[in-house]
């Protein structure tokens, strides 16, 4: 009786013990590593919303470490490379971060192309899935594609036209941003966009070109007290993705990818656009209650910088077509989505 005792709490044991081992070997942990702080816009109503809907809907097997202000280490820039090789497994970076990797996201980075940043990322997503999926992001698995709401121009100085920047040291998000720049008049330098507060407080730069939202996190109201905005579509977006490990990706159990892909695609990447340009309203009631001078230019005002900056999208397609890619279709593409299938999103 002793024996078969004992020999049924060995089994018992053997049992449980198989079982934990189970069920630890179905739990999966991410390591998802951005370049804001964590009170930031997007890391606080995006990127966790993100994580804490996978975490639930996989009943608990999937958990999200969250690192922010680059807490893996590396430099913004870097983040690309970081999915690609393992250092983290999801990332959420600035595609322009990595100036000419990506070449086709750059048409939604086009002078006054995008009309919000709903149609805009579905739009996004929609040619993500039909072009870049396997050529731009070859490399990783793609979660969410997405841009912010409207950019603009931040200043120590009015800008009225584009004759107003000549001169200026202002910071540009991207290689197009910063092309775009340069025709208007002023002297672009590239920073990722955490470093916008030093640069600013210490006089490297004399501006930048950032959405409302982000100005908060970064203090700007309080470091320059001009802000120039614009009627009838943005001067220019910036391009985002939620990237992931492919190898990581691909080894999570069918369940585990079902929480992935459920809060993967057209609505995230519309969510995402949506939710950051909806934290430019806050942001700007920010600069006002400071005082700050905010110009809102006219239509006719607006037009003198798309007339301006017309020659961008000349000078665009002849760079895609040097690298086999049609960019005058893109550009049509992107156009008509925004106007039909995605408008309204």
């Amino acid at each position: 009786m002793k024996t078969k005792f004992f020999g049924a709490m060995a089994a018992s044991a053997l049992a449980l013990t198989l079982g934990a081992g189970s069920a630890m070997a179905q739990e999966v942990t991410l390591k998802l590593h951005q370049f804001l702080p964590a009170q930031a816009n997007v890391p606080k109503l995006v990127l966790d919303v993100w994580a804490d809907a996978v975490e639930k809907d996989s009943g608990g097997k999937i958990k999200v470490e969250r690192y922010a202000s680059m807490q893996l280490g590396g430099k913004p820039p870097e983040l690309m490379d970081q999915a690609i090789d393992g250092v983290a497994d999801v990332v959420w970076t600035v595609v322009g971060y990595t100036p000419g990797r990506c070449p086709q996201t750059e048409v939604f980075e086009l002078p006054f192309m995008t009309q919000g940043a709903g149609p805009a990322s579905c739009a996004y997503w929609k040619m993500f899935e039909s072009h870049m999926k396997d050529a731009d992001f070859k490399d990783v698995h793609i979660i969410g594609t997405w841009v912010h709401g409207p950019g603009l121009i931040h200043a120590n100085k009015e800008i009225r036209t584009p004759t107003d920047l000549d001169g200026v040291k202002i910071r540009g998000g991207s290689r197009v941003v910063n092309q775009l720049l340069e025709k208007l008049g002023a002297t672009p330098v590239g920073m990722p966009v955490p470093a916008v507060s030093e640069a600013l407080s210490k006089g490297v730069i004399d501006a930048t070109t950032i959405p409302w939202e982000v100005t908060a996190s970064l203090k700007v109201p309080e470091l320059v007290k001009n802000h120039t905005e614009f009627t009838g579509g943005a001067l220019y977006n910036i391009t985002f993705v939620l990237a992931m490990n492919k190898a990581k990706y691909d080894g999570l159990s069918a369940e585990a990818k079902a929480a992935i892909d459920a809060h993967s695609g057209l609505d995230f990447s519309i969510f995402a656009g949506k939710t950051q340009e909806g934290a430019d309203g806050p942001a700007r009631e920010a600069a006002v209650a400071l005082g700050n001078n905010i110009v809102t230019l006219t239509e006719a005002e607006t037009q003198i910088w798309r007339d301006t900056a017309q020659p961008i999208y000349a000078s665009w397609i002849a760079d895609m077509q040097t690298k086999g890619i049609d960019g005058a279709a893109l550009i049509k593409e992107a156009q008509d989505l925004q106007a039909g299938e995605c408008a309204g999103k």
